[in-house]
């Protein structure tokens, strides 16, 4: 079954988004997931200059490029960082997305974050106008305190609303979760409404994250199983590579390597009839 199979521009992280862009489109992709997450991937930002913004829009555009999400992470249990959130969501929707992604708390660096299922509730319900008024789905993406499918999909069920579902993370359940993401996934299947498929060497918190199909995970069986059960929803690639290869300033070749991550990504699920 053919699939809308997106790209993070979160994989180049620490390059341009002109470099995200052109290596995606290059490689045969078309869509996107947008990067907008203080203090980690600024590829585009609320904040940002409006002829910046048109500019990115436009090369997309050039590109041949759609943007079906913008990662857009703040820490939704607090009240102060919401508004944060709401300005992504205008961000999101002036790229026209149809989601918008988040984990609960920060994506990286939080510091001193306390997690409730009912703060948690609580909030993004708040949300919810916001997301209606801008069309957009919310996924919550399995990550950190909430490491499980089956975790966040607690959330999503308090809140009780067609627009917000499980953001479920292939890769993140290993890392964060330390449990099965096919066993994961059967238990949090109603509440899918987005995957980042993503890949991984080592079932344990080591962080190697390769290209989709040169890992250990059985991708193919995960997305089998959600064809199966009616949950044809969209897939983002997201290679996080190598710890050192991520937090590292990129020096020449590092380009090149990305680059060709996102096209064996793209071959593999050519193979397989995905896209």
């Amino acid at each position: 079954m053919k699939h809308i199979i997106a790209v993070s521009t979160n994989t180049y992280h620490g390059f341009t988004v002109d470099q995200a862009l052109e290596g995606i489109a290059a490689a045969g992709f078309k869509y996107v997931e947008l990067t907008a997450v203080r203090n980690w991937t600024e590829h585009i930002m609320p904040d940002k200059a409006e002829h910046e913004l048109d500019r990115v829009k436009a090369k997309m555009e050039n590109l041949g490029l759609e943007c079906i999400a913008l990662s857009g992470h703040c820490n939704l249990t607090e009240t102060e960082r919401l508004n944060d959130f709401r300005a992504n969501m205008a961000l999101a929707r002036r790229f026209g997305a149809s989601y918008i992604i988040s984990s609960t708390g920060e994506a990286h660096f939080g510091k001193e974050e306390a997690f409730a299922d009912d703060v948690l509730i609580e909030n993004i319900t708040s949300l919810l106008g916001d997301l209606e008024r801008h069309n957009l789905k919310l996924g919550i993406e399995v990550h950190g305190e909430y490491g499980t499918g089956e975790a966040v999909a607690r959330v999503v069920k308090g809140v009780n609303s067609p627009r917000v579902g499980v953001n479920f993370d292939t890769a993140n359940v290993v890392y964060y979760g330390g449990t099965d993401p096919m066993k994961d996934l059967e238990k949090s299947l109603d509440s899918v409404n987005y995957v980042h498929l993503k890949d991984k060497v080592g079932m344990d918190k080591s962080w190697n994250f390769p290209a989709v199909g040169k890992g250990e995970l059985d991708l193919l069986g995960m997305i089998s199983y959600l064809d199966a059960h009616g949950r044809n929803v969209p897939l983002s690639i997201e290679v996080e590579f190598t710890e050192d290869f991520t937090m590292r300033d990129k020096v020449e070749g590092d380009l090149e390597h990305a680059n060709q991550a996102v096209r064996d990504s793209f071959d593999y699920l050519r193979r397989n009839g995905l896209i």
